[in-house]
């Protein structure tokens, strides 16, 4: 770079004191091609004509410092967010396109609030969301190619909602592969406690079952019995795992489990059977713990069960706002049981008020 900055002096051709004489100002000539063949002559007109080109696109210098950043932020990889963002080994990451981002500052919010937001790592799925991100919170979102349609990927049991989730095994994978530990969420999810000192003893993978019936408060770690399908109804929505050769086989065998029941429009395929199938077939080879569900409750108990919830009051951890689909349906049932926390709270995200 500093081989670019370097210039030959120029010479002093007015060497001559007398040379600013009248006289001389009278023979005085005009500069020549010469002179104007000189090197700082050049680099001044290529930076104006550089500037004149660009002009019509340039508003303020901002706009150049934003196409720097966003240039930037396309070329971060996995590996290099993962190192920025990890602190004790560990990542807690979750996978959002645009639509989302009120839903993840909600989620953030209350991970803040438990003082374990530094860890976070968000997986944009789009550049919108990747240059949102990155502005506001740098270093704290990455995209892994390629960037998915993010228009086709919000309705439930859609193609595209299916190939958005169906990434998420190799992302996670890959971040064992780095030899971190990682906690994934979705970001319809809300923190009330720490769950951390819920990931007891050195498992490979820690989950949570999906299924609305009330278990014993001391009901047990293992996995469940298969259902009526054949297999289990475990959440793949919240997810921690260590990096062992344990847990890189369930997502290898989740990853294969996708790939052999693709979306179609008779199956509308989504990626928690692919997970329970990983799980069912791994078992004896993998140490599974399944996490209480008096902290970790489905959102059709939690929502729908108000007796359990007031006896186990005080016990919940992270509440996970399933079994309803659409934007505006989650929201108002956030607000309804008072987990809507943007509104007035969006100060305490990384992420400040989202526009």
């Amino acid at each position: 770079m500093s081989s670019f900055l370097h210039q030959r002096p120029l010479q002093n051709s007015l060497s001559d004191p007398d040379e600013l004489s009248p006289r001389s100002l009278q023979n005085y000539q005009k500069p020549t091609a010469a002179f104007l063949r000189r090197p700082a002559v050049l680099v001044l007109l290529s930076l104006l004509i550089i500037l004149g080109v660009l002009s019509p696109y340039i508003h303020s210098p901002a706009s150049l410092l934003s196409v720097s950043s966003n240039t930037k932020w396309r070329s971060y990889t996995l590996p290099d967010a993962a190192a920025y963002v990890a602190k004790n080994n560990t990542l807690i990451v979750c996978a959002v396109s645009e639509a989302y981002l009120p839903f993840l500052n909600n989620w953030l919010i209350s991970i803040t609030r438990q003082k374990h937001h530094e860890k976070v790592l968000v997986i944009a799925e789009d550049y919108a969301t990747l240059y949102k991100v990155n502005e506001r919170w740098p270093g704290h979102a990455v995209l892994v190619p390629p960037a998915l349609d993010a228009s086709a990927a919000h309705k439930f049991g859609s193609q595209g909602f299916f190939n958005f989730t169906a990434r998420r095994p190799r992302h996670l994978l890959q971040i064992l592969e780095l030899g971190f530990n990682v906690m994934y969420n979705d970001v319809d999810m809300v923190w009330l406690g720490d769950p951390f000192p819920y990931l007891k003893g050195e498992h490979d993978v820690y989950f949570t079952d999906d299924m609305a019936y009330v278990k014993p408060l001391d009901h047990s770690h293992e996995l469940p019995p298969p259902g009526k399908k054949g297999r289990t109804y475990i959440c793949s929505c919240m997810i921690y795992m260590r990096p062992t050769n344990g847990a890189k086989l369930v997502m290898k065998k989740w990853i294969e489990e996708l790939e052999a029941q693709p979306w179609s429009k008779v199956k509308k395929a989504n990626d928690q059977p692919a997970f329970n199938w990983a799980l069912n077939k791994t078992a004896g080879q993998v140490d599974l713990y399944l996490l209480p569900q008096k902290a970790f409750p489905t959102g059709g108990l939690y929502f729908k069960n108000q007796t359990w919830v007031q006896e186990t009051k005080g016990m919940h951890v992270i509440i996970h706002n399933n079994y309803i689909t659409g934007f505006e349906k989650k929201i108002k049932r956030f607000h309804d049981y008072g987990l809507w926390l943007v509104d007035d709270h969006a100060s305490e995200s990384p992420l400040g008020r989202l526009k």
